[in-house]
Formats: C-alpha cells, sequence, structure tokens
C-alpha cells in the first residue's frame, strides 16, 4: 500500500472490531492512538461493554466484587460506534462485508476478529438445561452462578479440574460449600502442567476438603420431578447427589460464524501469521483481516514455529496491540508478535503461575523450594532445552526463568538446584497425559503447523 492510500486509510478508513472483548478494546485504543481518525465499529454478541473475565472466577463466585462492576477501564476515548448484543453470523471475503444477526452487513476495509472462546457446554442438551447446570465464562454466568452459591446448596459439583474448574472448588470451600470435583485425569492441572505438579494440587484440593475423584467421568445428571439437577453418575458406578453443577470442559473458539467464508477457520482457532494477518483455506495470507486473543493462532519460532492457541489475559493485550499497529502500518514496519505464554492462576491460598509452554515438555526438574512444601520453582524441558516453568508462591523466579526459554537455555539447567533431596536431584518425566485424550487443563494449545488446517488423501493410481 502506498504511502498515499495509508494515508487515506486512517483519515477515512473503515474498520470494524468482532468481538467486544478485551483484545477487542484494546486494539481499538491503539488504533486511536497511531492516528486512526476514520470509522470504528465495534461488534459484541453480549449486549455489554468490554469486561474483565479473571474476576468472575475468583473474586465474584467468592462474593467481592458484582459481576456488573467487572466493566475494563479505558485507556482513552475510542469514538466508536457499538453494536452491542448482535452476533456475526458470517463474512463475505469479496464484499468486504461483516453480516450480522439482525441482517445487517457492516462494511470494512480492514476486519480484525477478536470473538475469543465461549465454555463448552454437558453434552446431553437435556440434562445441560436442568435449573442448577452451570458453566462459566460470561458475565452473565458468573452472576447467576454467585447468586446459587450465596443460597448456600448443599453440594456442589465441579466437572473438570483445569484451572477454571480448580477456581471454582477453592471458592466454594472457601464459602464453607461442600464440594466434588470430578476429573477425568489421574490428578487436577494435568492437561497445562503434567501428572507431576498435578499430584501437588490434587493434594492441595484435598487438604482443603475438596472430594477429589480421579480418574472417572460423569455419564449421566439426573432431575428431579421439577427439573432441577439432584446427582450426578460416575463412570465407575457410584452417584454423588449435588443441586449445584458446574460444567468445566473447557472452552471452544468463537469461529462457527466464519463456516464457509473461505478464511482458514476452524475448532482450533483462525490462523494467521506472526503479524496478525490471517490466512485463507488455500493458506495464503490476507492484508485486510487480522486476528488477535483467544481465537488466533500463529507460528512461535522458539516453540518449533508450531501454532500457538493462547488462552491468556496478557497475550490478548499484547497480541492485540500487535495487530493494530499492523493494521495501520507498511509491510516494512510491521513487527511480529513473539509475546512468551504467561499464565496465572490463585486457588486454595496458593498463588500459581506459569511461563512458556510446559505441557511441550517431557521433563520436569524441581529446582527451586519443594514440592511437598508447595512452594517451588519447577522447570520443563524438550530436547534438551528450557521450554517451560511453573512456580507454587515462589513467582519471584519466573523472570529468570522467562530469560532462559527466550534465550533456548540447556536442560537441565546447569545451576545447582537449592533443593538437595531426591525430587530435586535429576530430571523426572513431566508426565503429561496422551494429547489425543481431551482434558481440561491447557491454556496452550499446539497446533501443528497447517495454516488451512486441510487434510490431502491420496487415491491409487487406476490401471
Amino acid at each position: 500500500m502506498s504511502d498515499t492510500a495509508l494515508d487515506q486509510l486512517k483519515r477515512d478508513g473503515r474498520i470494524v472490531v468482532v468481538g467486544a472483548s478485551l483484545a477487542g478494546l484494546r486494539a481499538a485504543e491503539t488504533l486511536r492512538d497511531k492516528g486512526f481518525a476514520g470509522t470504528l465499529t465495534m461488534i459484541g454478541e453480549e449486549p455489554y461493554e468490554p469486561y474483565d473475565r479473571p474476576p468472575l472466577s475468583k473474586q465474584v463466585l467468592l462474593g467481592h466484587a458484582e459481576a456488573e462492576y467487572t466493566t475494563l477501564p479505558r485507556r482513552r476515548a475510542i469514538d466508536a460506534e457499538w453494536r452491542l448484543g448482535v452476533p456475526a453470523t458470517g463474512l463475505d471475503l469479496h464484499a468486504r462485508k461483516v453480516l450480522l444477526g439482525d441482517g445487517d452487513a457492516i462494511a470494512y476495509d480492514r476486519l480484525l476478529i477478536t470473538t475469543g472462546v465461549r465454555a463448552r457446554p454437558w453434552p446431553n442438551q437435556d440434562e445441560a438445561a436442568l435449573d442448577g447446570v452451570f458453566v462459566l465464562r460470561t458475565r452473565d454466568d458468573g452472576a447467576a452462578l454467585a447468586r446459587r452459591l450465596r443460597a448456600t446448596p448443599r453440594r456442589v459439583l465441579v466437572i473438570g479440574a483445569g484451572f477454571t474448574g480448580s477456581e471454582i472448588a477453592s471458592a466454594c470451600r472457601e464459602r464453607g460449600l461442600d464440594v466434588t470435583v470430578a476429573e477425568r485425569g489421574d490428578a487436577p492441572l494435568v492437561g497445562a502442567l503434567g501428572g507431576v505438579v498435578g499430584m501437588v494440587a490434587a493434594d492441595l484440593q484435598r487438604e482443603n476438603g475438596v472430594d477429589l475423584r480421579t480418574g472417572v467421568m460423569v455419564t449421566r445428571l439426573e432431575g428431579d420431578t421439577a427439573g432441577r439437577v439432584r446427582a450426578a453418575h460416575f463412570s465407575d458406578g457410584s452417584t454423588v447427589e449435588a443441586d449445584v453443577v458446574v460444567v468445566g470442559l473447557g472452552a471452544t473458539r468463537n469461529t462457527d460464524w466464519l463456516s464457509g467464508s473461505g478464511l482458514a477457520a476452524g475448532p482450533r482457532g483462525i490462523a494467521c501469521d506472526a503479524g496478525c494477518r490471517a490466512f485463507d483455506i488455500q493458506g495464503i495470507v490476507t492484508d485486510d483481516i487480522f486476528a488477535a486473543g483467544d481465537v488466533a493462532r500463529s507460528p512461535h519460532p522458539l516453540f518449533g514455529y508450531q501454532f500457538l492457541s493462547l488462552e491468556h489475559w496478557g497475550n490478548a493485550v499484547a497480541q492485540a496491540e500487535t495487530a493494530a499497529h499492523n493494521m495501520l502500518s507498511e509491510s516494512a514496519d510491521r513487527r511480529p508478535h513473539l509475546w512468551i505464554p504467561a499464565f496465572w492462576s490463585s486457588q486454595f491460598g496458593v498463588n500459581i503461575k506459569s511461563v512458556g509452554v510446559p505441557s511441550m515438555g517431557t521433563e520436569l526438574l524441581v529446582t527451586q523450594g519443594s514440592l511437598a512444601e508447595r512452594r517451588f520453582a519447577a522447570v520443563y524441558g524438550y530436547q534438551g532445552r528450557v521450554i517451560g516453568a511453573v512456580t507454587f508462591d515462589n513467582c519471584r523466579w519466573l523472570e529468570f526463568y522467562q530469560r532462559q526459554i527466550e534465550t533456548t537455555a540447556q536442560f537441565p539447567p546447569p545451576f545447582n538446584t537449592v533443593d538437595r533431596r531426591p525430587e530435586g536431584r535429576r530430571p523426572v518425566p513431566a508426565d503429561f497425559p496422551d494429547p489425543s485424550v481431551p482434558t481440561h487443563g491447557p491454556t496452550v494449545t499446539l497446533s501443528g503447523h497447517s495454516p488451512a488446517d486441510r487434510r490431502l488423501e491420496f487415491a491409487p493410481a487406476r490401471h
């Protein structure tokens, strides 16, 4: 694009952001900061302006905050036209229009997709519709679940012991509620942090009074004659009575509305390059469509150029700012999004933080502290290099390990560990579950190298 055309875009262009989310808001602010004076349209399926999601599973459930007061602070005015409460239902690449659920169509010169993810529902629709069955993703979800917890249910069942499920269980115990957690894996957080650290999380839950059931699946939810949930049946033949059930089976990326559009979008997200530009289904990068946040998947040189999908607050902000910068820049001035994944969780009085991609690791070494004391730093290794790290109440080490990841430092680290007991002397298998078996824990998803997600089938020639 010539300077004249870029100047015209900044002055009179039309930029549409689909997804009134954290990423969408921060991108809009960045666009205005960088001199975009044209028309800015923000489209959101929910009727609310962008709000903060982490408090929903923490402060809101504990009664320390109301869901309606989680609206994100504005860094500046964005002078946008808001189309809230109306979902995007389609995309016309050739006409450069976003189709809306109310029949309208919004034209764009640049499009940013920040539609994020939604909670994966309970698969049986009739059981999912029972009164007392919840998921937790949206502001309305948080408000509804908080109201039910305030009513002091006899027992809460949480299905899935990933980060969200574990935080919900923690909130229930802090409120003095009886809670059962069902996890098909061998331990909580096993998909995100592996079995070694997962066993620490399991002990933490049980010592805090959680009835933790691992290696089992919920096969059926049972309701009473009034349509209220009353019990859950497990794969081991047991039954748990519960009047509140929270389904924490992970998330699904909001790409359904792009079906048939010609964009490389599917269940694993929207494939884009390191500059946040989306690919089409032929694997050709577009110049006018960008993606950021949980819905995007892009290659990262530190992790074998595999496409990474990140469900991280910090990544959403950083990627949105990069996308906004690149939308208004010449090719030579564009920059890559090379954020190192970082994540945190607070549960049962312990602060858990991670950097890098622990789930890519095959080995684990406790480098500071002790697993037994639940105050430690552990490093994940992959093919002889540091690939990730996690800390329990020991986050002062994370910046150091982030640098180790960025510089592809060797694994195991050459320095002596503080922990001289057997668990800290040598690496052990990180004990991640088979990646083909679904778990509820990963917040970083490695999704291969193909931007188009296509599969070729070769048939033998006929003679």
